[in-house]
């Protein structure tokens, strides 16, 4: 077992949660016009129910430099025993990604990085020969023009006649030689989600979609956990985060959500009898 999965599960266990809040702060829908303020806030009203956060870097980004200070304060905010991925999407050529793994992992110190595997291994090799880190690679994703390019089916390879997205599953399984790659696969496609389990079944699962986007909360825990109904993580972004707009209420709008959701994941887990041990 790698060092990140490790922290991954001691996470989950010890908030008995598979919740990961995406911090995603858009000035549009803010309770506060501070970014770090606002973020603080929300991990406070959060932390003791999440395995992990994921900041995606497009928000920060977009603010320039103060929204690159930003996102250091929130990470600076983060209790140090939960996981943190940077929601990058990165990948490029070799020497490229060598400067975005260390921009991720050292600058940043994130836990975990998504990774665009596009390029082939090579380009992902910078990110993947770091055991202690976690590395999600895109797979599944859950926008509706997903099936535009993982639909495509491949013939002519080692492998039978499949779709993209199964070829880049068992692709990365073949690159998971640390034990430290997972797979983003979107709760707005179920089956799947059933069936990359199956191919994968020890594979972390990084599922974005519930909430906002309309992915189904229990059939994305059903289908995403591992045999002992671990090694998912079940993102969820607008719906906690803008629980509410009011300024005096928006943090505890935001734990009221982010239990509701923890929840009924538990819910399912027990259902399914892989209930958190007491």
């Amino acid at each position: 077992m790698s060092a990140f999965v490790e922290k991954l599960l001691v996470a989950a266990q010890r908030s008995r949660s598979l919740l990961c809040v995406g911090l995603d702060p858009d000035p549009a829908q803010m309770a506060l016009p501070d970014v770090a303020e606002f973020n603080r806030a929300i991990i406070e009203a959060t932390s003791d129910l999440v395995c992990a956060y994921k900041p995606n870097l497009a928000f920060y980004e977009a603010l320039g430099v103060p929204g690159l200070l930003a996102l250091e304060k929130t990470l600076q905010h983060i209790p140090s025993h939960i996981v943190t991925i940077g929601d990058a999407k990165r990948g490029d050529v070799q020497p490229s990604s060598r400067f975005y793994a260390r921009a991720m992992f050292d600058r940043w110190g994130f836990d975990a990085v998504t990774v665009i595997p596009y390029l082939g291994s090579d380009s992902l090799e910078p990110f993947l020969e770091r055991p202690e880190k976690g590395v999600f690679v895109l797979c599944r994703t859950s926008n509706p023009g997903a099936r535009e390019f993982q639909d495509l089916e491949l013939t002519g390879l080692e492998w039978e006649r499949r779709p993209l997205f199964e070829f880049v599953a068992l692709r990365a399984a073949a690159w998971d030689t640390h034990g430290n790659v997972g797979l983003v696969v979107g709760a707005t496609y179920p089956e799947e989600i059933k069936h990359l389990r199956e191919l994968c079944p020890d594979m972390p699962l990084l599922i974005p979609g519930v909430g906002a986007q309309g992915g189904a909360l229990e059939t994305a825990v059903r289908y995403g956990v591992d045999r002992n109904g671990r090694r998912a993580i079940i993102n969820a972004s607008r719906s906690v985060l803008y629980a509410s707009r009011d300024r005096a209420s928006f943090a505890e709008a935001a734990r009221r959500e982010a239990l509701r959701v923890r929840d009924l994941i538990n819910e399912t887990l027990q259902r399914e009898g892989k209930p958190w041990p007491r």
